[in-house]
């Protein structure tokens, strides 16, 4: 079972398990995802503890406790006190870069449209390079695909 089926509740069995398992190519393809944009190989300047933070963070903003848990899991294994904290919205970051990093992530969250190329710029202003400006974008959307797949494959389980 995916992480997606498993948020959702799919039961093993459900009309709703046999549609999910006509789109299993999907599904693999997120698992893939969540890997690549959580723990690469090479995490540039976003760490692996900062990407599951950031993610719990996601999370939390859009009202996916479960989700959010699970990102702490992994925010946990990663063991790094600096970026622990920032996974609850309303924590004080005094780091520069690191706050730019965190009002980004949240913009992309609440308020995509509003993303704008001076943002951008912030980013790189305090030195966030354009790779890792990449990276935090798509992790910035693969959560929110995430929440919002959940979210509709939950409703769906519950029209029985």
């Amino acid at each position: 079972m995916t992480l997606i089926e498993s948020f959702a509740s799919v039961r093993p069995g459900s009309a709703l398990a046999e549609a999910m398992e006509k789109r299993a190519e999907i599904l693999r393809l997120s698992e893939a995802a969540h890997d690549a944009v959580l723990l690469p190989r090479e995490p540039g300047g976003l760490s692996h503890g900062l990407r599951a933070a950031l993610a719990a963070r996601m999370a939390r903003l859009n009202r996916s406790p479960a989700l959010a848990s699970h990102y702490e899991t992994l925010v946990a294994r990663a063991d790094e006190a600096t970026t622990a904290s920032l996974a609850n919205p309303g924590t004080n970051v005094t780091d520069r870069r690191t706050a730019e990093i965190v009002r980004h992530a949240d913009r992309l969250t609440l308020a995509p449209r509003e993303a704008t190329r001076a943002h951008v710029d912030a980013l790189r202003e305090v030195g966030v390079t354009d790779a890792d400006i990449v990276r935090l974008s798509e992790l910035a959307a693969f959560v929110n695909y995430q929440v919002r797949v959940i979210a509709g494959i939950t409703l769906i389980g519950g029209m029985r």
